[in-house]
C-alpha cells in the first residue's frame, strides 16, 4: 500500500486531464507512503530486537548482517544497473548534472548521497529514503540502550532534531555540495529531520510489547487512523507549492503535518491492524496481497527511474507502431496505447510483475544466502520455527 501511494504521487500528473486540480494536488501528496515505511521500520526493528537487545560486538554484527541481507543486495544491483544505463544512454536524470559519475556512483552505493542536497536524488532517485533507513538502523541500538538503561526516550528525538538544525546553521554558509544544505532538505530527506516518525514506530512497538495485542477499547483504530492519514494529505494538498519543490509537503505547514502529525495517524492505523479484525486486515492477509507486499521493496526501487523510462519509451514506440499499421491498413482506429492513464496502468502492472520475479529469483535467495553465510559473524542455525 505504501509503495503504491508513492507511485501515485510520482505520476499524479497522469490524472490531470480527467480530474479537478485539487484531486491532482491531493494525489500528489501520496508521498505519505514514505512516512508509512519509516513508522513501520521503527516498529519492526523495535518489536524484533528491543527485548533481546545486547549491545555487544557479536550482537551488533548479527544485527547488521540481517539488515544488510534485507536491504542491500537489491539496492546495490539496481544502483549498478542505473549507472550502467547512464554510461550507455547518458540520461541526465541519473546524475542530475554532476560531471563526476564515478564519484557519484560511490556516494550512491554507500548511501552517502543522502546527506548532500546536490546529490540526494541521483542514481535511484527514491533511494534517498534508504539513507534515512540506514541511519535509523545504526542508531536503533543506541536508542534502545538510552531508553532501557537511562530511561531517556522522549528526549532523544528532540536532541536529534536540534542536532539537525545546528548542522544546517554550520554547513549552509559553507555550501559543500549541499551537505546539510538547507532546512527543507534536512527536515524532509534526512534521518535527523524525520527521526520523530521512527520514534513513533519505536514507541508503538514498546507499547505492544508491554501490553500485548488484546485491548478493551471499542475505538476502531484501523479506520480512524486511515481517515486521519488522508486528512493530513488534504492539509498538505491545500498548501501552496513553492518552487523548486514539487508539493505542499515542502512548506512549513507541510513539514509539520508530515513529520509530526501524519506519523501518529499511521501508528494508530498500525495499532488497529495489529489488534482488530477488519475487512481491511483480511484483505491484507490474502496470499497474493502478501506476495505483493514482500516484493514491494523492489517495486519501490524500480517504479521511478531508468526502468520506468524504458517501459514508457516502449509504450510510446508501440503507440507509434499501432498508428503506422492503421495507416497501412487504411483504418481509423484508436490505439490501445494512446491514453496516458491506461499507459500508466500498463506500466504499473509490468512493474509489479518484474518486482515479484526479482523477489523470487534474486532478492529472497540472496537474503537467505547472506543470513546463512559467515558474513560478519559465523552462522549459527536456530531451532526450527524461530526466525530473527
Amino acid at each position: 500500500m505504501a509503495a503504491y501511494l508513492v507511485f501515485i504521487s510520482h505520476f499524479h500528473e497522469g490524472f490531470d486531464e480527467n480530474f479537478p486540480h485539487i484531486v491532482q494536488r491531493f494525489l500528489g501528496e501520496f508521498h505519505i507512503g514514505v512516512s508509512i515505511f519509516f513508522v513501520l521500520s521503527g516498529f519492526l526493528i523495535t518489536f524484533r530486537y528491543y527485548n533481546s537487545f545486547h549491545l555487544t560486538t557479536e550482537w551488533f554484527k548479527q544485527y547488521l548482517k540481517n539488515r544488510v541481507a534485507r536491504i542491500y543486495p537489491m539496492y546495490a544491483l539496481l544502483t549498478i544497473s542505473a549507472f550502467v544505463y547512464y554510461f550507455i544512454t547518458k540520461d541526465p536524470s541519473i546524475t542530475q548534472g554532476s560531471d563526476n559519475p564515478i564519484a557519484l556512483f560511490f556516494l550512491n552505493i554507500t548511501f552517502l548521497r543522502g546527506f548532500f542536497y546536490q546529490f540526494w536524488n541521483t542514481g535511484i532517485a527514491q533511494g534517498w529514503s534508504l539513507t534515512v533507513e540506514e541511519c535509523f538502523y545504526f542508531s536503533a541500538p543506541i536508542i534502545f540502550l538510552i531508553a532501557k538503561k537511562y530511561h531517556k526516550f522522549y528526549i532523544q528525538p528532540v536532541v536529534i532534531t536540534l542536532f539537525a538544525i545546528t548542522m544546517v546553521l554550520i554547513f549552509r554558509p559553507v555550501n559543500f555540495h549541499g551537505f546539510f544544505g538547507n532546512f527543507t532538505f534536512v527536515m524532509l530527506y534526512t534521518f535527523f529531520g524525520r527521526c520523530f516518525e521512527f520514534f513513533v514506530g519505536v514507541q508503538l512497538a514498546r507499547y505492544v510489547l508491554k501490553n500485548g495485542f488484546t485491548r478493551k477499547r471499542k475505538i476502531n483504530f484501523t479506520y480512524s487512523g486511515f481517515v486521519l492519514m488522508f486528512v493530513c494529505v488534504l492539509v498538505m494538498a491545500l498548501q501552496p507549492v513553492v518552487k523548486p519543490w514539487p508539493a505542499g509537503l515542502e512548506t512549513p505547514v507541510g513539514i509539520i503535518t508530515n513529520n509530526y502529525f501524519l506519523c501518529i495517524a499511521v501508528a494508530l492505523f498500525f495499532y488497529g491492524i495489529l489488534t482488530e479484525t477488519t475487512l481491511f486486515k483480511k484483505f491484507l492477509q490474502l496470499p497474493f496481497i502478501e506476495l505483493l507486499g514482500k516484493s514491494s521493496y523492489i517495486f519501490y526501487l524500480i517504479h521511478l527511474g531508468w526502468m520506468y523510462t524504458l517501459l514508457h519509451s516502449g509504450i510510446n514506440h508501440l503507440n507509434d507502431y499501432s498508428f503506422s499499421l492503421y495507416d497501412k491498413w487504411g483504418v481509423d482506429w484508436h490505439s490501445p496505447f494512446e491514453n496516458d492513464s491506461l499507459n500508466l496502468l500498463y506500466v504499473f502492472i509490468v512493474l509489479n510483475a518484474v518486482s515479484v520475479t526479482l523477489f523470487k529469483l534474486i532478492e529472497e535467495p540472496l537474503n537467505h544466502y547472506i543470513r546463512k553465510s559467515d558474513f560478519l559473524v559465523k552462522y549459527k542455525p536456530r531451532p526450527k520455527g524461530i526466525e530473527d
